[in-house]
């Protein structure tokens, strides 16, 4: 009876190292995981060989300048009659159509401004996350983002990456469709906001609260 319970505390601390060990590994699988299908590349998104592509939008979905414009322009005057129909969404939200003539199966119209407006952070935070939900529904396994709201709107390329960066790692934290999701950066130096951002954003754990830095680089770009 006296080394009973020796025995049991010894059992005990076993299983809590066991246990938090597993815990440990368990995150870091996370947060790896989660680094692996983000992929961050200078191109042409209209060029993407994606389930969807996302359009940055406004609220009315007019395909105009920018990356609205170059949408139409590629994929055809479909997208913007599919528009139309579909009509005006609230600022935040998220609209899917054909990708009519473009290589993308979709595109997602992520709305992070009135027309002529300006894109606010709640904006871009609220349509990107609204765009991952609804290409989750769709079962969808890729999808490309510009970065909403830097053109025309006007929208600080910094705080963008940092906004669209963390509602896309909070979306890979939940049960979805999504295997890749790809940043398309027009310039050298939205690649290099981006990379930076990201590369900061694993250093200070924030990839996984919970498992602190996962030290992969941005994925490689898609040949």
């Amino acid at each position: 009876m006296g080394g009973s319970p020796i025995n049991g505390a010894r059992l005990w601390r076993s299983f809590l190292r066991f246990d938090a060990g597993a815990a440990f590994l368990c995150y870091d699988f996370v947060a790896v995981n989660i680094a692996q299908k983000i992929v961050i590349q200078q191109g042409d998104l209209t060029e993407m060989d994606a389930d969807a592509i996302v359009n940055a939008a406004n609220n009315d979905l007019q395909l105009g300048g920018g990356v609205a414009g170059a949408i139409r322009r590629k994929g055809g005057e479909a997208i913007q009659r599919e528009c139309d129909e579909v009509g005006s969404i609230p600022v935040g939200g998220a609209a899917i159509t054909s990708g009519g003539r473009l290589k993308a199966r979709y595109v997602i119209h992520a709305a992070s401004m009135q027309l002529g407006g300006r894109t606010t952070g709640r904006a871009l935070r609220a349509s990107t996350a609204h765009s991952l939900r609804i290409a989750a529904e769709k079962g969808l396994k890729t999808i490309a983002f510009p970065a909403v709201g830097t053109g025309i709107a006007g929208f600080p390329l910094q705080e963008c990456a940092e906004i669209m960066l963390r509602e896309v790692v909070e979306h890979l934290k939940q049960e979805t469709s999504l295997e890749k999701i790809y940043f398309v950066l027009f310039d050298q130096a939205a690649l290099e906001t981006f990379e930076r951002v990201w590369s900061e954003m694993k250093a200070q754990g924030k990839v996984d609260a919970a498992a602190g830095a996962a030290g992969d680089d941005p994925g490689k770009a898609q040949p």
